[in-house]
């Protein structure tokens, strides 16, 4: 019918013309959701392949550390009691002596914690420069094919988000190093030794009070190690970069959401895991990318990650939906959509 009225070769330059502006519009939005990776990622067994073990072997020494940090921050009680009563009694040595008694030690656990943190962010340039290289095509291919770097990648995900979790619901962490910091001034004003001040020196505590005055310290670290690796690889399209990261995001959806793969998880700690990192990786995304992961041309399928936490027992995502609500960067900017706002809210 079309080729009796407008001929053989109209038709032909329609169709043509309707896949260039098809494939113009795509590079132009960015986005390609109906291209979702389909595999499994084996979070509970991937093991490393002989490309994959030097990379694995430098992370996995990190790794070895986190469990232990996030059981210290867990048992983490602060001195409150000691640094309120020798504020009350400026006057009694005793006192003022037993508070820095109980802070000094707590300090060092902070330094630790802090200087865990930098290991994290070389650990995961390690990872971003194993699944950015040339050796495979995409990050498709790269996740695909890399599953044991992959799995570190998103346990340094998994790690982040629990530690700040943490951290946020422990005000003592700042009380007690402010309390330090402001205690260490007047001895020094006073010329009295102090014990501990050898272990954290002027610039290495503006430093860890940077640090832990951010909201999500860890979060901020990886986000900033993210921005640090693409400024450093100018030759590296920040591309390879986010990529990784949508891709991961969408990864874990497409698991989530299609019974096949949510069967072969052995556990629900797996299915909280899994959902802890496609939280983890869209606010990673939203941070480093530079119109972030809420507009329309995001390569992460917004509204099915929200749908994906909102289908899961309410008790069990609250704190991740907190986290995508307060944590994230762009979700308030104007082109948010509102579907987005309104699954948030």
């Amino acid at each position: 019918c079309l080729e009796g009225k407008f001929g053989l070769a109209s038709v032909l330059h329609s169709c043509l013309l309707y896949v260039v502006m098809g494939n113009l519009l795509k590079v132009l939005t960015c986005t390609d959701l109906e291209q979702e990776p389909n595999f499994f990622l084996d979070f509970e067994n991937a093991q490393p392949t002989e490309a994959e073990r030097e990379t694995w072997d430098e992370v996995d020494v990190v790794l070895k550390d986190a469990l232990a940090i996030l059981d210290e921050l867990q048992a983490y009680k602060g001195a409150g009691q000691e640094i309120r009563e020798a504020i009350q009694n400026p006057n009694d040595e005793a006192l003022q002596d037993q508070a820095w008694a109980a802070v000094v030690p707590l300090v060092g656990k902070l330094k630790k914690f802090y200087e865990f943190s930098q290991r994290l962010e070389a650990a995961l340039h390690s990872l971003l420069r194993a699944l950015t290289s040339e050796t495979y095509d995409d990050p498709t291919q790269h996740l695909e094919r890399e599953q044991a770097l992959a799995k570190q990648f998103a346990e340094i995900l998994h790690f982040t988000l629990c530690f700040d979790e943490l951290k946020m619901t422990n005000p003592a962490i700042q009380n007690d190093f402010s309390y330090y910091r402001r205690t260490l001034s007047r001895m020094r004003i006073n010329n009295v030794p102090a014990e501990g001040e050898n272990e954290v020196n002027n610039e290495l505590a503006n430093r860890i009070s940077l640090f832990y005055a951010d909201a999500t310290p860890m979060l901020k670290t990886l986000s900033d190690g993210t921005t640090k690796f693409v400024s450093e690889n100018k030759n590296l399209p920040i591309e390879n970069t986010t990529d990784v990261l949508s891709t991961m995001a969408s990864v874990c959806k497409v698991m989530l959401e299609t019974p096949e793969y949510r069967s072969r998880f052995s556990s629900e700690e797996t299915v909280s895991f899994c959902l802890r990192v496609m939280v983890g990786v869209i606010i990673l995304y939203d941070y480093v990318h530079p119109v972030g992961a809420f507009v329309k041309s995001s390569k992460i399928d917004m509204k099915g990650c929200i749908k994906v936490l909102r289908d899961q027992p309410p008790n069990s995502v609250e704190g991740l939906l907190n986290a995508l609500r307060y944590t994230t960067k762009h979700l308030n900017d104007e082109s948010t959509t509102k579907t987005i706002k309104s699954m948030l809210q």
